[in-house]
């Protein structure tokens, strides 16, 4: 992993893996997310990144649902932020979440919040590791939920998406 305050990604990409799957959800910052300075409470913006999330999911067979009726689960095992600009009430922003290619039973997600001129507010990342939802043990290898993804992926199915 890198340090995003030193311009790179947070994941290493590996030479000949499929390109990210890029899904961007816009949103306006809400009353009931800001302290009382009209800025976005810090503990706010892991919520932003799953939001981001549940919509990458949902676009690429990895939702909850799916996880659920495989008898799989995710938990988040990691979870970084760094902020750069605060976001303010009643700011329009852009969600861009990333999911990176792993050969392993994980998840490797990175995020960015953009303003409306394209700068950076926050970014970070999340990994997640596969588990049994009954035995709560990491997969050790990849269960078929996460090999009809890359399937898929490696097909070109996934289309950089903004909604």
């Amino acid at each position: 992993m890198m340090n995003r305050r030193r311009g790179k990604n947070y994941f290493k990409r590996i030479d000949g893996a499929p390109d990210p799957v890029v899904v961007e959800v816009r949103r306006r910052v809400h009353f009931n997310e800001v302290d009382i300075l009209g800025m976005v409470w810090h503990g706010r913006y892991p919520v932003y990144f799953e939001e981001g999330s549940e919509e990458l999911g949902r676009s690429c067979g990895l939702s909850y649902r799916n996880f659920y009726e495989s008898g799989l689960r995710a938990p988040i095992v990691q979870l970084h932020i760094d902020y750069f600009k605060p976001l303010r009430l009643a700011e329009e922003f852009t969600i861009r979440t990333v999911l990176l290619w792993d050969e392993s039973s994980r998840l490797n997600t990175e995020y960015y919040l953009l303003k409306t001129d394209g700068s950076l507010a926050t970014s970070g990342y999340t990994v997640q590791l596969l588990t049994g939802a009954e035995s709560g043990e990491v997969c050790i290898i990849s269960p078929p939920l996460l090999e009809r993804c890359r399937t898929r992926w490696k097909a070109g199915e996934f289309h950089h998406q903004t909604k």
